[in-house]
């Protein structure tokens, strides 16, 4: 008998297998719409987007060959002239007289004039000749809080932007020779006066600085100069205020703490003392009756400051003797024009308190 062969394993049903499945799948009509229409507007978008791209993207070419053109010039200059890496810069070196008032022309400590010089920032020397040593220099007026850098350095731009000018209504801030002309590399500020206080501005203080006028020496920058901040008070205030240092014949509230009409000028006028010599002479003969005549008002520190204050005094070099009445003149006592012990005269021989024996100062103590 005959067997009919049997299908082989995995393709049952093969041949019995409907045409719609071996059809691939269609796409849903709303979704082709859809993917046409995210084509499109791709389209659309890139052609908008394109010529935006081109225009940024050049303008940024252009910009980075210019810096590159300039840097490559600027490396070239260099080469060929030495002298643009100089590094020229203006500088205070006299350091102001204070307190600053107005109306009260500007000056350096001991009355000296302020000077102005310009130079070489790699060596720290005056530049003495060339164009730079002839430049003509203002003198303006800053915030006192303008700093620059942590190397104290600064741009034209910043500096510029902290110049103080003048209140609205008022004069301007300097009066006088605001500009100056060096010579061999320096000059002087002259004639100069503040119109106005600095109690308004942001920090309470001024600074004044100094730039060059047409600053373009084959395109070498001079830096700018400035002082230390300091305050500028009314001229009313001069009248009242202290001298540094104190003359011998100044009223005796020129000294630090004792003010003018005040509690301890009306005690020291009480007892005849007057003047900064009558002052210093009752210290050095009765140091504890001045004390006493200041009263407890006056503490210790403020006591220690007004005698520090005293001593500046400049002293003129008059000395004078006194002779024991029982030593027939072989031995003196040696004083200045305060009544200040310097010493001993001992048979004509003068003898400095530091180098007098025990003997002798007891003697002198005895004397005294």
């Amino acid at each position: 008998m005959s067997h009919k062969r049997q299908p082989e394993d995995g393709k049952i049903g093969s041949a019995g297998s409907s045409p719609e499945e071996k059809r691939p799948k269609v796409p849903a009509l709303r979704n082709v719409i859809l993917e046409v229409m995210k084509t499109q507007a791709i389209q659309r978008f890139i052609s908008t987007l394109e010529p935006l791209i081109r225009r940024v993207v050049k303008e940024e070419v252009d910009v980075a060959f210019k810096r590159h053109l300039a840097t490559t010039k600027q490396n070239c200059d260099k080469q060929v002239n030495p002298s643009m890496t100089r590094s020229l810069q203006l500088q205070f070196i006299t350091k102001l007289s204070l307190p600053v008032f107005t109306g009260t022309r500007i000056e350096g400590d001991e009355c000296s004039p302020v000077k102005v010089v310009l130079v070489d920032g790699l060596t720290g020397q005056v530049v003495d000749s060339g164009p730079e040593s002839l430049s003509k220099v203002e003198i303006v007026v800053l915030e006192g809080d303008f700093e620059g850098d942590e190397e104290d350095n600064w741009t034209v731009e910043e500096f510029n932007n902290n110049i103080v000018q003048e209140r609205e209504g008022k004069k301007p801030l300097l009066m006088g020779e605001a500009f100056l002309n060096l010579y061999q590399g320096t000059g002087i500020v002259s004639d100069l006066v503040f119109t106005d206080n600095s109690s308004w501005t942001r920090s309470r203080k001024f600074r004044l600085g100094a730039r060059v006028v047409d600053n373009n020496y084959d395109r070498v920058r001079v830096r700018e100069a400035k002082t230390e901040p300091f305050m500028v008070k009314d001229h009313r205030g001069e009248l009242y205020k202290k001298h540094y240092p104190p003359s011998l014949v100044d009223e005796v509230w020129r000294l630090e703490k004792i003010g003018k009409d005040g509690a301890f000028h009306k005690r020291l006028r009480r007892e005849n003392i007057n003047t900064v010599k009558e002052f210093l002479t009752l210290l050095c003969i009765d140091a504890s009756k001045l004390r006493n005549i200041l009263g407890t008002g006056m503490s210790a520190k403020i006591w220690e400051v007004t005698v520090e204050h005293a001593w500046t005094c400049t002293l003129d070099k008059q000395m004078y003797a006194y002779y024991h009445p029982d030593t027939q003149q072989r031995v003196g006592v040696v004083f200045n024009t305060v009544g200040q012990v310097l010493g001993l005269l001992s048979e004509q021989q003068y003898i400095p308190n530091d180098e007098l024996s025990e003997t002798e100062k007891a003697w002198f103590l005895l004397v005294c």
